[in-house]
């Protein structure tokens, strides 16, 4: 077992109107690591100027989750089996829509990994089974009830 922490800090800003919905959102997230970034709502549920879209939103920290678990997962499994990989990128995406009570929820999460393999690389049924492993191993997949699918490329290496 093993506990995980951020920290989230907003604040009131200075003439803001928080009981007419009037504030912003933007705030900061902290990790036990030193990283410090700065988050918002999405400007497609808050619009501007209440939300800042330089900031990471809860949606997006969500995408990004569920993508870096699965390459974690997929890169030790990879690896096990006996190849090596020299990048891994994934343009990944949520799909927020409207359950069958009317609320908002990310219902669709695509991974769509590029991976550059060193050397030999595994056939189509062989990644196709890495990829499920790895999706049956990650540990925020396994706490989500949202969709994840795997849209895999193999990028074949550079000669």
């Amino acid at each position: 077992m093993s506990l995980h922490t951020a920290t989230i800090d907003w604040s009131l800003e200075a003439g803001a109107d928080f009981a007419r919905g009037r504030y912003s959102r933007a705030h900061r997230l902290s990790f036990d690591g030193g990283v410090t970034a700065l988050a918002s709502a999405s400007p497609s549920v808050v619009p501007l100027p209440w939300s800042d879209p330089a900031g990471v939103d809860p949606e997006e920290l969500f995408v990004a989750a569920l993508s870096s678990c699965h390459m974690l997962t997929f890169l030790d499994l990879a690896r096990r089996a006996g190849f090596l990989i020299s990048r891994y990128t994934d343009q990944a995406e949520g799909l927020m829509t409207k359950n069958d009570q009317g609320a908002h929820w990310v219902s669709t999460v695509t991974l769509r990994p590029d991976i550059v393999f060193d050397g030999a690389a595994p056939d189509d049924a062989a990644l196709e089974a890495l990829h499920d492993a790895a999706h049956h191993a990650c540990f925020i997949a396994n706490s989500v009830r949202t969709a994840v699918r795997v849209e895999a490329a193999l990028t074949p290496q550079p000669v």
